[in-house]
């Protein structure tokens, strides 16, 4: 008796974590496309904040390229990585510049992902942040345009965060009391202007 028990209750179990499994695929299957839709759509969004002259988006550096992510290395940014580069196209189909999608690892609570947009003479439109999961009231700050507007129609090889208040065309006043990210965020920008002479000189 205590042997068919121990069957029956093993069948029980089975036949639940197979159900289970069955439901989450189910789950996943359903809301997938959804969610990719989603994240396009909110990428689109983004490209556009930051290139609102162009009238379309054409991929030009996909996600993991190598030769793009060996080249931000050389140049010393480990830490940041190329989602994704897009052609910004006018009403006629030339390339004004490009929209470029940056992830860094240096956030405080983890990854930061924003876009960027830059035109071929290298004046940074501003940015947009994708991804951020800093701590509110301090990092998250970096999502407000008191900070992030600080990048817009700027040009400089690279930016560097000041406490003390912005005096020179390259520089950023930091988020107060969220210094990591104010320098993370930068220090993602300053890669992805790295990634834009990578591509300009692919041209």
């Amino acid at each position: 008796m205590k042997k068919n028990t121990i069957l029956k209750d093993a069948l029980v179990l089975t036949l639940i974590t197979l159900a289970a499994g069955g439901l989450l695929g189910l789950v996943y299957e359903v809301t997938k496309d959804p969610i990719a839709q989603q994240a396009e759509k909110e990428k689109q969004e983004a490209y556009k904040a930051v290139f609102q002259d162009a009238d379309s988006f054409e991929v030009c550096v996909e996600a993991e390229d190598a030769e793009i992510a060996a080249y931000l290395s050389e140049n010393g940014f480990q830490a940041q990585s190329v989602n994704e580069v897009m052609e910004a196209k006018d009403a006629s189909g030339e390339t004004i510049g490009y929209a470029i999608n940056m992830t860094t690892s240096e956030g405080y609570g983890g990854d930061i992902s924003f876009s960027m947009g830059v035109t071929l003479e290298g004046t940074l439109n501003g940015i947009s942040i994708l991804d951020i999961n800093e701590t509110a009231g301090l990092g998250m700050n970096a999502t407000k345009e008191e900070f992030k507007g600080q990048f817009a129609d700027k040009q400089a090889e690279s930016f560097e965060v000041t406490k003390t208040g912005a005096a020179a065309e390259n520089e950023i006043n930091a988020i107060s009391g969220a210094t990591i990210t104010s320098k993370a965020v930068t220090g993602g920008v300053n890669a992805g202007l790295c990634a834009f002479e990578y591509v300009k000189e692919g041209e």
